[in-house]
């Protein structure tokens, strides 16, 4: 069905799942049921994850939900439940289907759950060239119904979780597998099926985004930064957040917002009494938590900037970090005008196959990889796009995406920048 045909109807509202909404299982013995249910099932498993992002300390799931043909709908507690490796194992043969995996394969990793194989309907809904890619949006694309998504922000570690809400979960996984198959279909239509096999199967092997050795210099704000000194303070104010935030179990910017914390370190007070008032928030209710986290832990901040304050010079943290990535493409053509020029090219070729094939750049590419071949570029040798190739690949890029860029990047490398 074409997104013409799709947007000249009126979309289906799916407002309860078909089966009704199940109950929470949280017990071994319901654990017991759900995996004899789900082993005998057939077909692909429907797999999500709910966590309470912005609300508790790290990304841990609150509710896992599974669908299976045969098995219906299971809703599990894995705050009672934090191991189900059992689970997995039921699973181990079963294709997953999951929408945006990188978001719950890590969590799901915690309670000893990693899918063997599967389907993600974001990204293949990339690939496909949709142009939205968000549940509701693919499944108004391809199924003709729409999902409300009120509850996607809420906190999932609240107990008891309402009814509402457990519909909306429940509601996530009930057309995931009807979703995968005609996703499916119009991958193999565009021949597009073996590109998305790739990435699917290099999603299985994701463990999480990689913050470095020092995540604090991912705090907001940190262009602001401009010392060693200040650096430190930063550093030390950001440990100091994060060991509360740990401790209390609550996400980071519920005990003080970064724009405070950058703040905090460029002032370095030096007593309680000239914290400030939170005003390098904006918005009232920002304001309002920075100035309790200010009071609440005051002593704690005062602590953290002595700590940076008495650090010798030798101590002190770099401004930047040390990277062996290339830098900011801004910088490109004051540092190397010969490199921009290469860059600018690469990406509008890019950006014709990418539209040419209805895949977004990204996804052909990633940047990274881009800047890197382009920075340093290798000795081409015989077989220009071999060699690139042989780069690519050490960089991570799968396959179907060498085949596609190998020889754009070649051609610029052996050509030079258009006149």
């Amino acid at each position: 069905m074409t997104q013409e045909s799709i947007e000249a109807e009126e979309f289906v509202r799916l407002d309860a799942p078909r089966d009704g909404v199940p109950a929470v299982v949280q017990d071994d013995s319901g654990l017991h049921d759900a995996i004899a249910a789900l082993r005998v099932g057939t077909g692909p498993v429907a797999v999500d994850a709910e966590r309470a992002s912005g609300y508790r300390y790290g990304q841990s799931a609150y509710l896992v939900q599974l669908r299976r043909a045969g098995s219906g709908t299971w809703l599990i507690d894995p705050v009672p439940l934090p191991d189900l490796h059992t689970l997995d194992e039921a699973l181990a043969d079963t294709e997953w289907v999951l929408h945006a995996a990188t978001q719950d394969i890590p969590c799901l990793a915690e309670l000893g759950m990693r899918p063997r194989q599967l389907f993600d309907t974001e990204l293949g809904g990339r690939l496909a060239g949709l142009p939205k890619v968000g549940l509701s949006a693919v499944l108004e694309f391809y199924l003709g119904v729409t999902l409300a998504k009120e509850h996607s922000a809420v906190d999932w570690s609240t107990r008891p979780l309402p009814e509402p809400w457990l519909r909306y979960a429940a509601l996530d996984v009930e057309l995931l597998v009807e979703l995968r198959t005609r996703m499916g279909q119009d991958l193999d239509e565009q021949g597009k099926s073996a590109w998305a096999a790739q990435e699917f199967d290099a999603l299985t092997r994701f463990t999480g985004p990689d913050h470095g050795s020092e995540p604090w210099r991912r705090t907001s704000g940190m262009h602001r930064v401009r010392t060693p000194r200040a650096s430190a303070t930063v550093r030390e104010l950001w440990q100091a957040r994060d060991d509360l935030a740990r401790a209390r179990d609550v996400t980071p910017a519920r005990i003080l917002p970064d724009a405070t914390l950058v703040d905090l370190a460029l002032r370095a007070p030096g007593s309680a009494r000239a914290l400030g008032s939170g005003k390098a928030e904006k918005g009232p209710s920002r304001q309002r938590r920075a100035q309790q986290g200010l009071k609440r832990h005051r002593a704690d901040w005062v602590r953290a900037i002595d700590v940076a304050a008495d650090l010798a010079q030798d101590e002190l943290p770099d401004v930047s970090a040390a990277s062996d990535a290339p830098p900011p493409a801004r910088a490109w053509a004051e540092r190397d005008p010969v490199a921009a020029d290469r860059l600018a090219r690469a990406r509008a070729d890019l950006a014709a196959l990418s539209e040419h094939y209805e895949v977004p750049v990204e996804n052909l590419l990633s940047p990274d990889s881009l800047r890197r071949v382009l920075w340093s570029p290798p000795e081409l040798g015989d077989d220009p796009q071999a060699t690139i190739g042989e780069v690519l690949t050490a960089l991570g890029a799968r396959p179907w995406q060498r085949e596609l860029t190998a020889p754009v990047i070649a051609d610029v490398l052996q050509n030079g920048p258009n006149p």
